[in-house]
């Protein structure tokens, strides 16, 4: 006989609950809880996971971020010990570039590497089919040049990151424009979902200073789309709405992409959820 069945808020996965069962047990004393780790020592749980998928020989996009970071400081240290050896990687933006140089990491380009083995990197959200929303720190296009080049796509997340629909977090959703006449290209932006309930959008400016416009590694600015109760409708059919506006460069959100997600979950296990098709399945 099986169990009733429990649905997983986050994921939306559905597996069988065991029977339960009332035994009686002696009244001791309860261990105490471990400790919820911090998100950045789930970070590092997530990234170093991703890392053991590397081999040598491998070319491997290096993603930006504080948690790819996590993934850059681990290569760096098999490389340096001789366990990882021939390794080229493609950074994804100048900030990447520079800590990958500072930990010994080889680099290189798509011009000379135009098929990456293996990406690497974060996300700012994640969806029930692993569809993505990054760039919240300014490298999308280079992240998705590099990420879209690539064999496999490994994203690394905490649990925090997880969300039914893209846009759901209430944070941004950039999308990259050329400085010239910016104001007219973010006057299309706003009509183009105009009359969506909760819509906002603003230029990103720098830390600080609310005057100056936020300029990413490609010398263009960002737009960020906020969706108060997240996108709805078909994503793809959004995703081709806002490119074929003439200013737009590129956009945050990473559609059909992703080979594998990793977890990190407040207890330090990990899900591994991959992508079978049109389904996203967790092995682990």
């Amino acid at each position: 006989m099986r169990g009733p069945i429990i649905r997983s808020p986050s994921l939306d996965l559905v597996v069988p609950s065991p029977l339960c069962r009332l035994v009686e047990m002696p009244l001791t004393a309860s261990a105490a809880p471990a400790p919820e780790l911090s998100q950045d020592e789930l970070k590092r749980i997530a990234a170093y996971r991703a890392v053991d998928l590397v081999e040598s020989g491998m070319v491997i996009g290096l993603g930006t971020g504080s948690t790819a970071a996590h993934a850059l400081d681990r290569l760096g240290d098999l490389i340096r010990r001789g366990i990882l050896r021939d390794i080229v990687g493609i950074p994804t933006s100048k900030k990447t570039e520079v800590h990958a140089r500072a930990v010994g990491i080889p680099l290189s380009d798509l011009d000379s590497h135009p098929v990456v083995d293996l990406s690497i990197d974060g996300a700012d959200e994640v969806d029930r089919h692993l569809n993505l929303v990054k760039g919240r720190g300014g490298s999308l296009l280079r992240e998705k040049m590099i990420e879209g080049a690539s064999k496999r796509f490994v994203v690394i997340v905490d649990e925090t990151k997880m969300v039914n629909l893209l846009g759901g977090s209430g944070l941004a959703v950039p999308v990259e424009v050329i400085p010239f006449c910016w104001s007219f290209t973010m006057g299309k932006l706003r009509r183009l979902f105009d009359g969506v309930s909760g819509f906002d959008l603003r230029l990103r400016t720098t830390s600080g200073d609310e005057m100056t416009p936020s300029v990413t590694d490609n010398l263009n600015y960002v737009i960020d789309l906020f969706f108060e109760k997240g996108i709805t409708g078909n994503l793809d059919e959004i995703s081709d709405a806002i490119l074929k506006i003439v200013g737009v460069v590129e956009h945050g959100m990473f559609l059909g992409m992703t080979t594998s997600v990793i977890v990190a979950r407040k207890d330090g296990s990990v899900t591994v959820i991959n992508r079978m098709g049109d389904r996203s399945i967790v092995t682990g």
